[in-house]
């Protein structure tokens, strides 16, 4: 049964299932739920489910007690990032359809900026964004621009690993958290001593795995990562935020010398509900943004993307307006994604 709910998401191209006891199967198809015309689910099913899904190691960690982050390939061939977890005390499952297929920046439609920050010889690039905006695949497309064009020896540390990319100029390494690996701290200390010419970090968890991926940046590694942040400025403060007061000065100061670009995004249903387009505000390093940094005057940088688009920076609400003028997305669904309505109303005027 499992491999049938599987199929349906496939072919109706959803992006999530949710299999949880006393309910039927449950997917995400354009940003939306949908509960599909199956029977209810019995924890029963569930621990099947789980018991196909996942190695012996895994079951054993799950049975005692813990979550359990992973990734499943079908019979079919299509691969799935999973978390298998427990609510009310019936076991669930929450699984993130994949493509097998890593689509490049253009059939993305990504701004064309981001093939220069992939391009950069070192530093830190951030994708940002909301849980399921699509961070994962923007750096995926980035990684293999990178691969296409550069001899470099590439090496992403994951949890799970969910795009495998397969060498072209690049030499690419992809290690798994939990598998090749214990955590992404203690991995990515060892990767600076593995010749990277390109580290993606596949989350900044905590204040140890930022550290080092800063001092990575500094040493002459071009990094890249996420962050469940939205917008560049919060993204900033996170970072910042993240350290004792004591430190936090210090990372000013190492943040506003490594960082090259922030790309924060959200997906949008399409004003045609024929799939879902990404939202982007985009903010590229300049000498006045690092000292904005340094000086703790972080809520300027919005003003700084307004105004640097001649670079390549662009603005959310900017985006969201361009999009709806030209009936790409709704008003109503643009509204409930901008911090500022007013401000989306005032672009669209011009």
């Amino acid at each position: 049964m499992i491999q049938t709910i599987l199929d349906y998401a496939q072919q109706q191209d959803c992006s999530d299932i949710h299999l949880v006891a006393n309910n039927p199967p449950i997917v995400r198809l354009v940003g939306e739920l949908l509960r599909l015309e199956m029977p209810v689910l019995t924890q029963e099913e569930i621990m099947a489910f789980i018991k196909t899904l996942l190695s012996h190691a895994q079951l054993d960690h799950y049975s005692a007690g813990h979550d359990v982050d992973a990734a499943y390939t079908d019979m079919n061939g299509n691969r799935y990032r999973l978390n298998v977890y427990r609510q009310r005390g019936d076991s669930a499952i929450a699984l993130r359809l994949l493509r097998n297929k890593i689509p490049t920046i253009e059939q993305l439609k990504l701004p064309e900026i981001l093939k220069n920050l992939a391009m950069q010889p070192r530093g830190l690039v951030l994708v940002t964004g909301p849980t399921g905006s699509g961070k994962s695949t923007t750096l995926a497309a980035m990684i293999d621009f990178i691969n296409v064009n550069k001899a470099h020896h590439i090496l992403t540390l994951e949890d799970p690993i969910e795009y495998l990319h397969t060498q072209k100029k690049a030499m690419i390494n992809q290690r798994e958290i939990h598998k090749d690996s214990s955590d992404f701290s203690s991995t990515l200390r060892s990767a600076l001593r593995e010749d990277p010419d390109v580290i993606l970090v596949g989350e900044m968890r905590d204040h140890e795995t930022i550290s080092l991926a800063l001092t990575a940046a500094e040493t002459g590694h071009l990094v890249l990562s996420t962050l469940h942040t939205m917008g560049a400025a919060n993204t900033i403060d996170r970072i910042i935020d993240a350290f004792p007061p004591h430190q936090q000065n210090q990372i000013r100061s190492q943040l506003s010398s490594v960082l090259k670009g922030v790309i924060s995004q959200a997906l949008i249903p399409r004003a045609d509900h024929r799939g879902r387009i990404a939202v982007h505000e985009i903010m590229i390093m300049t000498d006045a943004i690092g000292n904005m940094i340094r000086e703790n005057k972080i809520v300027q940088i919005n003003s700084a993307i307004q105004t640097g688009t001649r670079l390549g920076m662009q603005s959310l609400d900017a985006n969201l307006a361009r999009l709806v003028t030209e009936k790409e997305i709704s008003i109503e669904d643009a509204n409930a994604v901008t911090s500022s309505p007013d401000q989306l109303k005032r672009l669209m005027s011009y």
